[in-house]
């Protein structure tokens, strides 16, 4: 018996080091990448000193938090910042999950793979490009929508770039355009998990098309949607650099509608050359990212708790 369970030991161990030298690169790339860079928290803490170095530089408390509150600018740029990813997480749900049925619902796999391509296409389009193609649209004297659309319809011509008003909806909409395919990839994929046997038991129960998205497609999706929710709520207090910085241009006119925390945090950066100050902010948006996501699990899990994270 002692022989045998040796020899099962062995033939184990021979199936699972395999696969841990398999894992070894991306343990590696996590710790090198994402564990390491962690004691630069203590920057947040200190006057940073390049001559003495970042362990001999002067502690300074929580002082370097003080210029994101005590900034007459700190309710503009937090409300913009949780405002806009409010928007985003509700839309970045439904209009991804909506083109998800849609494209399922094409029976020709060859338009399917197309229609999926055209959708997520945006996606590996960088912000910088992003950004001429928006200043094609949108500039006052060559932009498509002044030239094209406005001067032949006897319009006045609207300064974009000027007027605050229109970018929530132009930033908004951008940001759907090009990062829901990604998403939709993903609940389409789980669209797909789905056995056929509950729509074929449904049809032959006369249910609808409606019906069985309702009754069927949606409740399927169920996991997927709260686990990318609590993902995204850890991001609340974070905003996408690309987005707000180089689509506006970093327009000084736009800045009550465009000026998030990370925004703000580099141009201050850029003024005032404060390596610690840009790091406090870093910590104080992972602290309330970090409360975010466990205050959501929490809820999540007193509703439902098989769909809770942990």
């Amino acid at each position: 018996m002692t022989v045998t369970k040796q020899r099962r030991k062995k033939l184990r161990w021979g199936k699972i080091i395999p696969a841990y030298c398999l894992m070894l690169p991306g343990i590696a790339y996590l710790i090198i990448n994402n564990y390491i860079p962690m004691f630069g928290i203590i920057m947040a803490f200190k006057k940073i000193n390049f001559k003495k170095g970042l362990l001999g530089s002067a502690w300074v408390g929580f002082d370097n938090f003080e210029f994101l509150f005590s900034s007459g600018n700190a309710w503009r740029i937090t409300r913009n910042t949780i405002a806009y990813n409010v928007v985003f997480i509700i839309l970045g749900i439904v209009i991804p999950i909506t083109v998800a049925i849609l494209i399922n619902e094409i029976r020709s796999k060859f338009a399917s793979k197309v229609y999926q391509t055209i959708v997520i296409l945006p996606a590996i389009v960088s912000w910088v490009v992003v950004n001429y193609l928006a200043y094609a649209f949108l500039s006052l004297e060559t932009g498509f929508i002044n030239n094209s659309i406005m001067a032949p319809l006897g319009l006045e011509a609207i300064d974009f770039y000027q007027e605050p008003k229109w970018w929530p909806f132009i930033l908004i909409f951008l940001n759907q355009w090009k990062g829901f395919g990604f998403t939709m990839v993903m609940y389409l994929s789980s669209i797909l998990a789905i056995s056929s046997d509950y729509f074929e038991a449904a049809k032959i129960d006369g249910a609808g098309k409606w019906q069985q998205i309702r009754y069927i497609t949606l409740p399927g999706l169920k996991s997927t949607v709260i686990t990318l929710f609590i993902l995204n709520i850890g991001g609340i207090f974070y905003s996408d650099f690309g987005l707000f910085y180089q689509i506006p241009r970093n327009s000084g006119r736009l800045y009550e509608v465009t000026q998030t925390i990370d925004t703000f945090v580099y141009n201050a950066l850029m003024v005032r050359n404060d390596f610690g100050m840009s790091s406090a902010a870093s910590f104080y948006q992972a602290i309330v990212g970090f409360v975010m996501i466990l205050a959501a699990n929490w809820i999540i899990r007193k509703v439902s708790p098989e769909d809770s994270l942990f």
